[in-house]
């Protein structure tokens, strides 16, 4: 398991250091790190051409160092000065090595974008070191820095330098991840010390492009932000052993689809299906129980009118609930959602159980029993009564704050989906693709994590291992190349992901 940390945690491990060793210590251990990663991609080192992008601060030191040990290997190295000052140390270091410094703008910091010496020294570097901000940097870029972002940005490809950021891409929040403004976008991010929580957070994980971290000896406690791998998801795995019966291996009650939304019930079901649990049982209406039936005939299914949510809990014996996929917003829905969270059992709720919930969130907050919700950020703004761009822009904020509010276990889905517990525990999905975003797809992970549910993970474990099984099916439903697939298409591979990750144990 990987930990990531704010930056107030970040300089906390990095003080008794500072207090014991020699001044300097702790910059010359990154600078090392750092310019060897970038001789390793340069290859060639001699008469490569490097622009370091040095701010005030100790990050536009560190890029500064490792600017003058490049210099030392023939590399010639252009140092533009962004900040009102500069380190002292890191610019004598460069001088003395051959590298050439040169000065802040006098003009409010403003660059000289149409064809000015600055900008020509850019477009022509063979990799950029970005030390503009460092981990104490907020808000977006402005004044010269800001203009050589955007200037990054805009290059076409084949004209685009290697941009390595120093510690952090300038402009993101190292603590949160986000974005408020302009940032650099950069092809591999060298960290020091330890992962920060912005480079594994969107929109802040889209800037970092590859991290790399290089040890600088720091001691930190247990961190409150984590990733899952492989072996660690297969730890939570549990495995069938001599007495196992399907009851021991966990019963799980879907409740899902519609005659509007019919295909729901059968990937919320099928996802149940391939994921571990022992049995699967399907409460519905006609239609999509016909179709659950014919998928799926594994399934016990148990047809109910709608709304009738005595007759959903005595379809017989169940040791997690799943709901709310395609089973519509209406008055019969929402007697069903309130019947399922009046149990003692755990529950995830999900799509339309969700924007029910919105309305009635009290429903969450008196439960006492387990409880998973595994929206997308527009259902998520509905249950919060936000503003989706705004939870975009901070979700981690958000999934936080909403996770203590409601007393419920938070899944976030999207391009980093983050899984929040109540007492402010987060992990961040590090098995994705872009192609899960298709229709249906959530319908299916929310039978996986249910899954797990019954099998008596609590919901984090459930959410996390859930959507990491979810995202490496996702990864080998689109292969290499990567192509789009259907939700089905998830099912499919979800024993090959629960396979994979037990061989990489």
């Amino acid at each position: 398991m990987r930990s990531a940390y704010d930056a107030a945690q970040i300089r906390a491990g990095e003080q008794p250091l500072l207090d014991r060793l020699p001044e300097g210590t702790l910059m010359r251990r990154a600078a090392s790190g750092l310019a060897r990663r970038c001789a390793a991609l340069l290859g060639r080192v001699s008469g490569a051409r490097v622009v370091v992008l040095a701010g005030s601060g100790n990050n536009g030191g560190d890029a500064l160092f490792a600017g003058a040990a490049l210099a030392r290997r023939g590399a010639r190295v252009d140092a533009l000065l962004t900040g009102s000052s500069a380190h002292e140390a890191g610019l004598a270091a460069l001088r003395a090595a051959g590298g050439r410094i040169h000065p802040r703008p006098e003009d409010h910091g403003h660059l000289d974008t149409a064809g000015g010496v600055e900008t020509a020294m850019v477009t022509s570097a063979d990799l950029v070191l970005d030390g503009m901000l460092g981990i104490g940097g907020r808000g977006g870029l402005r004044d010269a820095a800001a203009q050589l972002a955007d200037l990054l940005a805009g290059l076409p490809t084949a004209a685009r330098p290697v941009v390595v950021a120093v510690d952090m891409p300038s402009g993101v929040d190292a603590s949160t991840g986000e974005v408020a403004g302009t940032a650099v976008r950069a092809d591999v991010t060298v960290t020091f010390g330890a992962l920060k929580t912005g480079l594994v957070v969107a929109p802040g994980a889209q800037h970092a492009g590859t991290v790399e971290t290089i040890d600088i000896g720091l001691q930190l406690p247990p961190a409150p932000v984590t990733l899952l791998d492989a072996a660690d998801v297969a730890s939570l795995l549990p495995a069938p052993h001599g007495e196992t019966d399907k009851y021991r291996r966990g019963v799980v009650g879907v409740v899902a689809g519609s005659d509007a939304y019919p295909g729901a019930a059968v990937l919320a079901v099928g996802g149940a299906v391939v994921a571990g649990a022992g049995m699967v049982r399907y409460v519905g209406v006609a239609h999509p129980a016909e179709l659950v039936r014919q998928r799926w005939p594994e399934a016990v299914v148990t047809v109910v009118d709608p709304g009738d949510g005595a007759a959903v809990l005595d379809a017989g014996r169940v040791q997690a609930w799943v709901i709310g996929s395609g089973l519509g917003t209406d008055d019969a829905a929402a007697a069903v959602v309130e019947a399922v969270l009046s149990t003692d059992l755990p529950v995830l709720a999900d799509a339309d159980a969700i924007t029910v919930l919105s309305r009635q969130p009290d429903w969450l907050r008196r439960r006492r029993a387990p409880t998973l919700l595994t929206p997308h950020a527009g259902e998520f703004a509905r249950l919060v009564d936000g503003d989706r761009d705004d939870v975009e822009a901070r979700r981690l904020e958000h999934v936080r704050c909403a996770a203590a509010d409601l007393g419920a276990t938070v899944l976030l889905k999207g391009s980093t989906t983050l899984v929040a517990s109540p007492e402010g525990q987060v992990r961040v999905n590090t098995a994705q693709t872009p192609y899960l975003a298709t229709a249906g797809s959530g319908d299916v992970l929310s039978g996986i994590c249910g899954a797990l549910l019954a099998t008596g993970l609590d919901p984090l474990d459930a959410g996390s291992a859930g959507a990491f099984l979810h995202g490496l099916a996702g990864l080998l439903a689109a292969g290499i190349p990567a192509a789009p697939f259907p939700a089905l298409q998830i099912v499919d591979h979800v024993a090959a992901a629960v396979r994979a990750v037990r061989l990489g144990q």
